[in-house]
């Protein structure tokens, strides 16, 4: 066992390992010493300076077409960038704001702002004028970059109340020419200067928190936050950023640079020298086309993307009549992975002659176009933002595709957490990365401690004592360590219901397994104070269609999905598998379908997709309380 145990304990309140014991604490040494000096910056510098022709980025042209950039091409781009900031008066230390999408000029404008010292502040391109206004004002920018009119018009409706904003830079005008140009007077020894200036303890961004319940808090993330995260990644995991030991490693980065997740992407693969892409929709149309003309050899996602990946190939295999032989490749998978999961542990011999001469037949005609559905070089992935159900993680693996589930938060500066490589427990978020300490409280609570933990929340004392007690994060999730000291996570102390009986319930559990149907694209479990457990269920339009379209059914209206009892009967499918998880007195007794899908817009899910269950309870409060009739 790789890793610092401290004493065994029993289960945490309502948590039950396999085995029926837990460890209370796990250490997990650094395999990377932590930089003395320095910041973010200085790695776009070094190397120029050490391979100046190596691929650093592509980037896309409005024809779909990618252009390599070379380290040296990128190196002279952020400092001309640079030069241009300083002429138009941003100064060391400032707050910078950046409303885009994931594109890249955002990770250009990044590099650039920690040249000079100064700290981005991201913004969701799909914040309300209130939400950029709240973030605006408490971080106190100087200066906004915004990726189109619509942003411009957002921070005009509020500018009259941000007295720190001096400038407004929109990149589909012209602004990122206008500023290189005006930098065309500043000497290159001025940007050095500023650089040289950086130390790890400098502060490098100022991240909002999603807000699922009350304001967004900032999150002041440092130089040494970051390059502690990022290099101990790097030193475990860089092996598996290559389909094979001599590629090159590149990755396409489509998780929101708003987000801290896409944030330690970025910055893991400039420092780590991988390849790096941009693609700016998460949606599954307009993703799967960017991964199969980029071709990363390694990705990170959240579980949503490869939920869709698995979920396109079911659609297609049904749509030619092949369901049952995919449904039986997708049993092969799961039972192979299974086994070499087993003998990784040291608890089988792994998969039988008989087992790999199944898996071997399905190759060619399901797991190769699983594979090629994500450019075809893909052979690790890493996932975070949400669980990931265990039966998908053992189809992509059987499928050739290894994905590491990891565990994080904002102020963990990302994962707190990851499978190793060589010894991946599916249905778990791992050990932690080296240089961390997990730890499990008396009471479930799952606390955290190593280099990449925040600093604290801006102008927020009361709440950062609140999560950092003597170097350890609190992170507000309940979970377990097993005896190996790989994570468990059941749920968040503040999302715990306790039902009118007493019951105490974790709600993700269920949900995620009624999510993982098809035809659901979000599950809410309610029950707080209620006799029982119920849930509302929304649905997935593009597997809607597609169950519709095979049954020879006509469209239907969303009224008239809702009360279409052959839909219904799917779903009850579904929420009766998510019952097997739990007893009886935890399981969903009743559930609705929605005509429509909690979106962002409607103030309903954060930017992370995270679901805001007090705005959900209240927008749906007749639907809720029909449930109880």
């Amino acid at each position: 066992m790789w890793g610092t145990v401290t004493a065994l304990c029993g289960a945490p309140p309502g948590v039950a390992p396999e085995g029926g014991r837990s460890l209370r604490e796990f250490t997990v040494p650094p395999m990377a010493t932590a930089p003395q000096v320095g910041g973010l910056a200085d790695a776009v510098f070094d190397h120029a300076l050490d391979d100046p022709r190596r691929i650093a980025l592509c980037r896309k042209d409005a024809s779909g077409r990618w252009h390599d950039v070379t380290a040296a091409d990128f190196r002279d781009q952020v400092l001309a960038l640079a030069k241009g900031l300083i002429a138009d008066g941003v100064r060391f230390g400032d707050r910078v704001a950046i409303m885009a999408r994931t594109r890249y000029e955002w990770t250009l404008f990044d590099f650039a702002l920690w040249t000079i010292g100064a700290q981005p502040v991201p913004i969701y391109p799909t914040s309300s004028a209130e939400q950029v206004f709240w973030m605006l004002h408490d971080s106190e920018v100087t200066a906004c970059v915004v990726e189109h009119e619509d942003h411009s018009m957002t921070i005009g409706s509020v500018v009259d109340r941000l007295p720190h904003l001096k400038r407004l830079w929109q990149l589909d005008t012209g602004a990122l020419r206008a500023l290189l140009a005006l930098g065309e007077t500043i000497d290159d020894e001025v940007v050095h200067r500023h650089r040289r200036a950086v130390t790890p303890e400098s502060v490098a961004t100022v991240i909002y928190t999603s807000g699922t319940t009350g304001r967004p808090k900032g999150c002041v993330i440092t130089h040494a936050n970051f390059m502690f995260e990022t290099d101990m990644l790097i030193s475990r995991w860089e092996p598996v950023f290559h389909s094979r030991p001599d590629d090159e490693a590149s990755t396409l980065l489509f998780l929101p640079l708003a987000h801290v997740f896409g944030r330690m992407v970025e910055i893991a693969a400039i420092r780590g020298r991988v390849k790096l892409g941009h693609q700016p929709a998460l949606s599954a149309s307009a993703l799967l086309p960017d991964l199969q003309s980029f071709r990363p050899t390694f990705i990170l996602a959240v579980p949503y993307i490869f939920e869709k990946v698995f979920n396109a190939a079911r659609r297609r295999a049904e749509s030619e009549g092949k369901t049952g032989p995919f449904d039986k490749a997708v049993d092969i998978a799961v039972k192979y992975a299974e086994a070499v999961e087993q003998k990784a542990f040291g608890q089988g011999p792994g998969p039988s002659a008989a087992l790999r001469m199944q898996h071997q037949f399905f190759e060619k005609t399901v797991y190769g176009k699983v594979r090629e559905a994500m450019g075809g070089r893909v052979r690790h992935a890493m996932s975070g933002g949400s669980g990931m159900g265990r039966r998908l993680g053992l189809f992509f693996e059987g499928a050739g595709v290894t994905v590491f589930e990891g565990y994080g938060l904002t102020e963990s500066t990302a994962a707190a957490t990851a499978n190793p490589p060589e010894r991946t427990r599916y249905g778990t978020v791992g050990q932690p990365i080296p240089g961390t300490t997990v730890h499990i409280a008396d009471d479930g609570e799952v606390w955290v401690r190593g280099g990449q933990i925040f600093s604290g929340y801006l102008n927020e004392p009361k709440a950062t004592e609140a999560v950092l007690r003597e170097g350890w994060l609190a992170t507000g999730d309940i979970g377990a360590l097993d005896e190996d000291g790989y994570l468990t996570i059941t749920g968040r102390k503040k999302e715990i219901l306790v039902t009118s009986g007493g019951k105490s319930v974790s709600p993700v559990a269920l949900e995620e397994r009624v999510r993982a149907h098809p035809l659901v694209a979000q599950c809410i479990v309610v029950g707080n104070d209620r006799p029982y457990i119920a849930a509302l269920v929304t649905l997935d339009q593009e597997g809607v269609d597609h169950w519709l379209a095979m049954r020879g059914k006509p469209p239907l209206t969303p009224s008239e999905l809702v009360r279409d009892p052959d839909l219904e009967t799917e779903v009850r499918r579904a929420v009766v598998a998510a019952n097997t998880l739990v007893s009886q007195a935890e399981s969903i007794r009743t559930f609705r379908i929605l005509a429509h899908q909690f979106t962002e817009e409607h103030g309903l899910l954060t930017p992370s997709l995270k679901l805001k269950r007090r705005a959900i309870e209240e927008a749906y409060e007749v639907e809720v309380d029909a449930l109880y009739r």
